[in-house]
């Protein structure tokens, strides 16, 4: 069984085995934990839920928590800890992926409240646990216990593994609710439209909830008018963690925003103009997150005023060699940094740009080479490429494919891309076409696809 990751370079933690750090804020037991169905769930009834779902969880090393219901996850995430349980995160649910896992983490089994997992799986029990306890305590864990390993999206076949200790969890989300001044929103709302599988949601809703006192929705809303009945039906103060994508759609819904109190955006860069609207629409301040499942959260900067990035308290920002790396805080050794960054002072930069093949879809990853790797790898096709053009501010962004593939029907191409790539990513459209207009190096240029997509009628 290859190493879940603790004790290489991505899972070494620098503290010492003997600090602790509670699982949430210990004082307030009867302040908000939870939301289900807009119902109030209290912190002493979220460590009683904890506490009864320990007594029957199955004794493995690993555990894939694949609940849908934030609140449920949230407390599946607590009861793994409890019993020493390292939580695998993937990046997708899919058979492939589960079946991948199970061959790499013998000893796992899957945590769900809706699906079938293709692994031993227990299920959430339905309904709700009970009135709390008349006793509970809130428990502390050891900074170095290992807590998750986040998967990325392996955009060449292989995903890479990143472990995490409670205590860099910690100390992410202690230092981000710093940085925002999470203080002044203690008792309120986190909202998210991001899966809460993936590092940015894992982060910036269930641990930034724990560590501050907030409440996390347990609905995880995705359309405009979805997150805007999710924004009326919560108690202020009220936080909207979301992404660009969201942030686009919504701001072009021509009516009156419910008021939100902070919002959070991650995954790809925001243009001034748009984060501006978005704080009109919402009255309130957007703040920008910037990281990566490698670093967790590193960064931010308030869009609407600097262009800037500053990093958050005690992360270190270095240049050697060509290449930006980090390290300090909770990025507990040096780690090289994928985009172009420009040092402008010791813990402030800016991103001269991301990569052109990143594809982001409702806080979701990957790259068109990946998605081109998949495609091209389906018996009967001959030639492909997806495309992610830029959004026209009416609709949320969707890929779209071109592909030659004599004899094959278009259901049968997504059918099998179905089996190879996230629901998410499935090109909406697909179209059949005789060749690619392909230059003499093998490559499409922006033209060209801009012309395909013009004799196809999708401009």
């Amino acid at each position: 069984m290859p190493n879940a990751g603790f004790g290489d370079h991505q899972g070494e933690v620098a503290l010492s085995s003997d600090t602790s750090y509670a699982l949430t804020q210990r004082d307030n037991l009867d302040g908000l934990a939870g939301l289900r169905s807009w119902k109030p769930i209290s912190r002493r009834q979220f460590l009683s839920d904890v506490a009864r779902l320990a007594d029957g969880l199955p004794a493995h090393k690993f555990v894939v928590n694949l609940c849908t219901d934030r609140y449920r996850f949230m407390v599946g995430l607590a009861t793994a800890l409890l019993r020493r349980q390292i939580t695998l995160l993937p990046a997708n649910d899919m058979e492939r992926t589960l079946e991948t896992l199970a061959g790499d983490y013998p000893d796992v089994y899957a945590l769900t409240d809706s699906t079938h997992a293709h692994l031993p799986t227990f299920r959430y029990p339905e309904g709700e646990f009970g009135s709390p306890l008349e006793k509970v305590e809130v428990p502390f864990f050891p900074a170095d216990q290992p807590a998750v390993v986040l998967f990325t999206s392996g955009t060449t076949g292989q995903p890479k593994r990143i472990a995490k200790s409670w205590g860099v969890l910690v100390r992410s989300a202690r230092s981000a609710g710093k940085r925002l001044g999470m203080a002044k929103f203690r008792g309120g709302t986190i909202i998210g439209t991001v899966p809460h599988q993936h590092s940015y949601g894992l982060e910036s809703v269930i641990l930034l909830a724990l560590e501050h006192g907030l409440a996390v929705a347990a609905e995880r809303p995705f359309y405009p008018a979805d997150i805007e009945a999710a924004i009326e039906a919560a108690p202020p103060p009220r936080i909207l963690v979301t992404t660009p994508v969201h942030i686009r759609a919504l701001v072009a819904e021509q009516h009156a925003k419910p008021p939100v109190d902070l919002i959070l955006s991650a995954t790809a860069p925001l243009s001034v103009e748009l984060a501006a609207k978005a704080e009109q629409c919402f009255r309130a301040p957007l703040v920008e997150i910037y990281g990566s499942s490698e670093t967790g959260q590193i960064a931010t900067r308030r869009t609407r005023e600097d262009a800037e990035w500053r990093c958050l308290d005690a992360v270190r920002l270095r240049f050697q060699d060509g290449r930006s790396s980090v390290d300090g805080g909770a990025v507990p050794s040096p780690t090289h940094l994928d985009d172009l960054i420009e040092h402008t002072g010791l813990d402030t930069f800016l991103l001269a740009g991301r990569s052109a093949e990143l594809v982001d879809i409702a806080g979701k990853h990957t790259t068109l080479s990946h998605l081109n790797h998949q495609l091209l790898s389906i018996e009967g096709v001959r030639d492909g490429v997806f495309v992610f053009p830029e959004a026209d501010g009416r609709y949320l962004r969707r890929l779209m494919a071109f592909v030659v593939a004599p004899g094959l029907r278009t259901e049968a191409i997504l059918s099998a891309l179905r089996e190879r790539v996230d629901q998410a990513f499935l090109p909406r459209p697909l179209m059949i076409v005789d060749r690619l207009p392909r230059n003499s190096l093998g490559k499409l240029s922006s033209e060209a696809v801009l012309q395909l997509m013009r004799q196809s009628r999708m401009l």
